[in-house]
């Protein structure tokens, strides 16, 4: 029988939510669906993976998988997919995947495709996905020939996430690590200090753009982010003028989120940002021109002076959440 095999991305011992979107995906293949999940803690993770309709976890549950080494984690990956030989490999479109899968590709000798926004998987395992073009202005039907596993990166936060209609008790599988020689030893990751959500899995997003004039000005995005216990994003034109690092990009080269909640301040609406926020239940949009293109799809829109208004919202959120 042809069998799904989702990678399974956690932190803190939870599943992400571009996982569950994936395995809700796979749900509706029919098709087996295995689980493979790198680092501490893996193991830990076959009750939440059998509730969510999966039948076998593969766990490498070692503490070397920590960290990401790009030729450590394709080792591991290839050795599980060469074994197991799924029909279908499907993974989350994030940095980390967009490195690892094509060497895992390479190293098999298979197809993969990667930030795609619609998935189609049949019951035999043949797989039609859609990934956007040329700054979102048109799609691509994508599908495999001559690929016996077929890996498709899907961007986080364009699938529905289904509960499963009965959990299962999946068997699990130790991986064991690679026994050769590496080449490549990753000694430290710095990571920032921000102790907020990742944008793919924020509930609540503020972003800035050009809008906020100067580095400095980001600073009331920040403020009225930390008021609001959300996480703070921008457009791609100042990452490009590096106010902020790309990991606050949102857009069609940056994350694409769906929160609750999206305030754009400052941001004018260009199709790649539009591209990437879209997906929001509620969008707030500030700026001072009234005929900018983020208004058209604003739930609620204000014009005016950002550095006016940004300070006045915060004060009175302060106020509100004081009680």
């Amino acid at each position: 029988m042809s069998q799904v095999l989702v990678f399974a991305e956690f932190a803190n011992g939870q599943l992400k939510k571009g996982t569950l979107e994936l395995l809700s995906a796979a749900r509706k293949s029919g098709l087996k669906i295995q689980a493979l999940a790198l680092g501490s803690g893996a193991k830990g993770l076959a009750d939440q993976l059998g509730k969510e309709g999966v039948d076998q976890v593969f766990a490498a549950d070692d503490a070397k998988l920590d960290q990401y080494n790009p030729e450590l984690f394709a080792e591991v990956v290839s050795g599980v997919l060469t074994a197991q030989k799924p029909a279908v490999v499907l993974a989350s479109s994030t940095m980390l995947a967009r490195d690892l899968f094509p060497r895992v590709a390479a190293h098999m000798n298979v197809g993969v495709t990667s930030d795609c926004t619609e998935l189609e998987i049949s019951g035999s395992g043949d797989v039609k996905a859609r990934r956007p073009m040329y700054s979102g202005k048109c799609t691509a039907e994508v599908a495999f020939e001559n690929s016996p596993t077929k890996i498709v990166l899907m961007r986080p936060n364009q699938l529905s996430i289904t509960p499963a209609t009965a959990a299962k008790t999946p068997s699990v599988e130790a991986v064991s690590m690679p026994a050769k020689d590496l080449k490549t030893l990753v000694k430290e990751i710095v990571k920032g200090t921000s102790g907020k959500l990742d944008l793919t899995e924020a509930n609540i997003i503020v972003s800035g753009g050009r809008g906020l004039k100067d580095a400095a000005g980001f600073k009331i995005v920040e403020d009225l982010a930390n008021v609001l216990g959300a996480t703070a994003g921008a457009s791609r034109a100042i990452v490009d003028a590096g106010w902020v690092p790309h990991t606050m990009q949102v857009g069609q080269t940056g994350k694409t989120v769906a929160p609750t909640l999206y305030i754009a301040i400052g941001i004018s609406g260009a199709i790649q940002h539009l591209a990437g926020m879209s997906g929001s239940k509620v969008i707030v949009a500030i700026n001072k021109d009234a005929n900018a293109p983020i208004f058209q799809k604003a739930t609620y829109g204000i014009v005016g002076d950002a550095f006016e208004i940004v300070p006045a919202l915060t004060e009175e959120f302060k106020k509100l959440l004081a009680h």
